[in-house]
């Protein structure tokens, strides 16, 4: 009777021994909130996801009590942080690491979540979470010390449609004492995504988070160095702290054998299964070879679907490039035939036109003839242009409703002008002060047709999109056709 006692002081001697570290120090209550956003409409990521498992399973065995977000969308991530705060008003350590989409606009920084419609800048506000929010959470704790990671600078597909977006993130200004804030990358510059499992900034951190008797600064710096290293300067992580004390992931020597030790409080909750810290090493081992298993089949799963997509998409691709392909040269034996009669039309048109201006002309520019009924003719190409378009914003269909219903001087045959005729205007030695943007320039021609924005539609369509010409750096686009983004110029065929 007297062996089972015996026995067990032997067993939990044992733990002892592999378990030197798991001291008191790291009795605190810890609580992280863990999300990673991959699978983008708009922009897709291979990484995020991955991350956040990875950080999240980490964090466990430090010792932190987990909520793990996959693909949240903007419900799901609020709710999640609701739940994070109020968990973090019993006290503690709290941390915050997002990885996936971020915005910068207005110097503001903002976390994409799964499922977001972004079409406009004013969008933002209401599809997205602002990382402001967490800040506030930390801060109504009142829990002392918070930690912040943002693992979210990579390039978006967002910034080139707004005016007011800057790349990368911003630089928190009025964090609450305490919190220790990293951005994966410097301000105003983005991260990359990585070609491994992992991000390269996550992977760091990873790295460095588990060694025993780092502070958290030591921790970041050694993350920022190797990063530094293996991008060659270009990917330099970025923290701000307000911390007051020491803060250690793992406490213990530094340079001490065994890497990771767990404080035996760590649980994993929402997605994914809880793991107890304190299980002999054995166990350990071999639920870590379960999951290290299970995450094999998964990638392979994951693998064999990405193959199936990719050829689906290159068939897709295949029947929409022939589909381009014809009508392209369709649209240039077009251009041709239009090109070889408006050189006919100009060639009699020059021929004829007296020395003098006419009657109804109100003005004269090179090869531009402007007339009282506010049209604009262009003896070069023979082409009639409206001499100033509609002033306002608008999408591609109402555009094109706009310039065929378009009566100036009485004409009948107005329509919306091709790439090419709107390329013909562009004049990069002349400039007009757009009215939409303060400090933009228009380069047209002539000061006869006058732009009030830089960017006019074009005939063109491709799918769901439309073209369009910007007269501030005289460059082609594409824009959705339901975008509100482009002016609208009538044109026509002199006579």
């Amino acid at each position: 009777m007297q062996a089972m006692p015996i026995r067990i002081f032997l067993i939990l001697f044992i733990l002892v021994l592999i378990y030197p570290s798991a001291s008191p120090a790291t009795t605190e209550r810890r609580i992280a909130l863990v999300i990673g956003n991959s699978a983008y409409s708009s922009g897709p990521l291979k990484n995020p996801v991955n991350d956040a498992a990875a950080m999240a399973f980490q964090l466990q065995k430090l010792g932190f009590t987990v909520i793990l977000k996959k693909n949240a969308n903007l419900r799901g991530m609020e709710d999640a942080l609701t739940d994070f705060g109020d968990r973090l008003k019993r006290g503690g350590v709290g941390l915050f690491f997002y990885a996936g989409h971020g915005l910068q606009v207005g110097g503001a920084n903002y976390l994409v979540p799964i499922g977001a419609r972004i079409n406009r800048e004013s969008d933002i506000r209401y599809e997205t979470l602002d990382a402001g929010k967490i800040l506030d959470e930390m801060a109504n704790a009142n829990n002392g010390l918070n930690i912040v990671i943002l693992d979210a600078c990579r390039d978006n597909p967002y910034s080139r449609s707004f005016r007011n977006a800057s790349r990368g993130l911003a630089i928190v200004s009025n964090a609450p004492a305490g919190t220790f804030v990293s951005y994966s990358t410097s301000p105003g510059n983005v991260a990359r995504d990585g070609d491994g499992r992992n991000s390269p900034y996550t992977e760091a951190l990873l790295r460095y988070m588990k060694e025993p008797g780092l502070t958290i600064e030591q921790v970041f710096k050694g993350a920022r160095a190797k990063l530094g290293k293996e991008t060659g300067g270009k990917q330099i992580p970025w923290e701000l702290s307000s911390l007051q004390g020491e803060f250690y992931f793992v406490p213990g020597s530094a340079g001490k054998s065994g890497a990771a030790v767990s404080s035996g409080k760590g649980s994993m909750e929402k997605d994914e299964p809880s793991v107890s810290a304190a299980a002999a090493t054995d166990e350990l081992d071999d639920e870590s070879r379960k999951l290290e298993a299970e995450q094999r089949r998964l990638e392979e799963e994951r693998a064999s679907f990405a193959k199936k997509k990719v050829l689906e998409e290159k068939r897709q691709k295949i029947a929409d490039e022939r589909e381009r392909l014809a009508a392209e040269q369709e649209e240039a034996r077009q251009a041709a035939l239009e090109r070889k009669q408006a050189k006919k039309t100009t060639t009699l048109a020059m021929a004829k036109r007296p020395s003098q201006p006419t009657a109804g002309e109100t003005g004269r520019d090179g090869r531009f003839i402007a007339y009282s009924n506010g049209t604009v003719s262009d003896t070069r190409t023979n082409l009639m242009w409206a001499a100033k378009d509609n002033g306002a914003n608008i999408n591609w269909a109402n555009a094109k409703s706009y310039c065929e219903n378009y009566r100036g001087g009485g004409y009948t045959d107005w329509r919306m002008p091709t790439q090419d005729e709107l390329a013909g205007l562009y004049d990069a030695s002349k400039s007009q002060q757009a009215e939409c943007l303060s400090g933009y320039q228009n380069h047209v021609a002539t000061d006869l047709i006058h732009l009030t924005c830089f960017a006019p539609w074009a005939s063109e369509t491709r799918g769901s999109d439309a073209a369009f010409f910007t007269f501030d750096d005289g460059t082609r686009g594409w824009f959705h056709q339901s975008v509100n983004g482009g002016r609208a110029l009538p044109v026509r065929a002199g006579k």
